[in-house]
C-alpha cells in the first residue's frame, strides 16, 4: 500500500505541482557526510529551499566552517513567508547570502546572514537565478519532482557540480538515462531503505503504523543523483552466480540473457545482459558498461516469450 501511495502522490505533485517535499535534516547529513571532501573552498546553492527554514540550509550554514565553504547561497520560488509551507503567493522572493561566522560563536545568526530581495518569483530558470547559478561551484536541493528533467538539463547546461534528490523513476527518462549511460551522472548512496520521510501537507501519508512520520509523507524509490566522485562508485559488484540458460533465459527480441535481480548477475557471463533499473545503485563503470534502455532489436520493450519485464536496461562485464 505504503508503494501504491508513494507512486500516486508522485504523479499528483506533478500534476499539481504541489511539489514542496521538505527534506529532513537526518537524511541529509546521512547523505552528504561521504561528500565532505568535496565543499572545501567551494561556493554552495540551494536554489529550490525557502532559505530560513531549509534543512539544508541549515546543514551546510551550521557545517560552513567544518566543510570549509567560502560562501552559501539560497532561493525560494515566490516565498517571502516564515511558514514551512509557503502559499507561493508572493511574486517577488528572496534569497540569502551566508559567508561564514563573524562574533566566533560559531553559529550563524540572523545579523551575519544576508537577507536580499529578487526582482521576480525566484523561479530556477529565470535569469537572476541563473546568475545565482554561475557563482557556485556545488548545488543541493530537493528540487520540484515535476520539473526534474528541465531542472537536471540547466545544471548539465552550465557545467555545475550537484547532489540532488530525485525519483528512481527519473532514470526510464530519455534525457536522464542518456547522461547516465555517458558517466556524466550517477546514484549517490541513497536513503534508509530505499525510502524517505518528507515534510508535506499535501496527501495522506498511507505508510504502515511502524513506517509513519507525523506530519511527513514516505515516498519509496526516492535516491540521491550526483555527479561528485564518491568511493561507493569504485567498488566492484561482488558476483558468485554462474550462469544457465535455464535460469538466464534470453530475450526474444535482443540478444541478451534476463537478470532478475542485480545480486543475481552471473561472474562468468562475457555477453550483454538485462537488469533493473535499481543496479545502478550498485554500478562500477569500471566493472560494467552500459550498453542501452529498454528496447530490443524491434524497437520494442524487451520481453520473454512475449512478455515485458520491468524496465529493464542492457549492460556488459568489462571484466571478462
Amino acid at each position: 500500500m505504503a508503494k501504491k501511495s508513494a507512486n500516486s502522490n508522485l504523479h499528483k505533485a506533478k500534476t499539481n505541482k504541489k511539489d514542496e517535499f521538505y527534506t529532513q535534516l537526518s537524511d541529509i547529513e546521512r547523505e552528504l557526510r561521504h561528500y565532505k571532501d568535496h565543499f572545501k573552498n567551494k561556493v554552495v546553492l540551494c536554489n529550490c529551499d525557502d532559505p530560513r527554514i531549509s534543512n539544508f540550509f541549515h546543514y551546510f550554514s551550521y557545517n560552513f566552517e567544518k566543510l570549509g565553504l567560502t560562501k552559501l547561497i539560497t532561493t525560494c520560488y515566490k516565498s517571502q513567508n516564515l511558514e514551512l509551507f509557503s502559499d507561493n503567493n508572493s511574486e517577488q522572493a528572496v534569497y540569502l547570502e551566508y559567508t561564514g561566522d563573524k562574533n566566533g560563536n560559531n553559529v550563524p545568526d540572523v545579523e551575519e546572514i544576508g537577507i536580499k530581495p529578487l526582482q521576480g518569483d525566484g523561479d530556477f530558470r529565470s535569469q537572476e537565478s541563473i546568475e545565482l547559478l554561475k557563482q557556485a561551484d556545488i548545488v543541493v536541493t530537493n528540487p520540484p519532482f515535476s520539473l526534474f528533467r528541465e531542472y537536471v538539463a540547466q545544471l548539465i547546461e552550465y557545467d555545475k557540480k550537484f547532489v540532488i534528490v530525485g525519483h528512481q523513476n527519473a532514470i526510464t527518462y530519455k534525457e536522464i538515462f542518456k547522461l547516465i549511460k555517458e558517466n556524466k551522472i550517477w546514484l549517490g548512496y541513497g536513503f534508509t531503505g530505499g525510502a524517505g520521510h518528507f515534510i508535506n501537507k499535501h496527501y495522506e501519508d498511507y505508510a504502515t503504523a511502524t513506517d509513519h512520520k507525523e506530519g511527513m509523507i514516505r515516498v519509496s524509490g526516492v535516491v540521491w543523483f550526483t555527479n561528485l566522485d564518491i568511493s561507493k562508485r569504485h567498488e566492484d559488484l561482488i558476483l558468485y552466480k554462474n550462469y544457465t540458460p535455464e535460469e538466464y533465459p534470453t530475450y526474444d527480441n535482443y540478444n541478451a540473457i534476463n537478470v532478475d535481480k542485480t545480486k543475481d548477475v552471473p561472474q562468468d557471463y562475457s555477453g550483454f545482459m538485462g537488469v533493473p533499473i535499481t543496479f545502478l545503485d550498485k554500478f562500477n563503470p569500471e566493472q560494467f558498461e552500459i550498453i542501452k534502455f529498454r528496447k530490443g532489436d524491434d524497437d520494442k520493450d524487451l520481453s520473454i516469450n512475449g512478455k515485458c519485464p520491468y524496465f529493464r536496461m542492457i549492460i556488459k562485464n568489462k571484466k571478462l
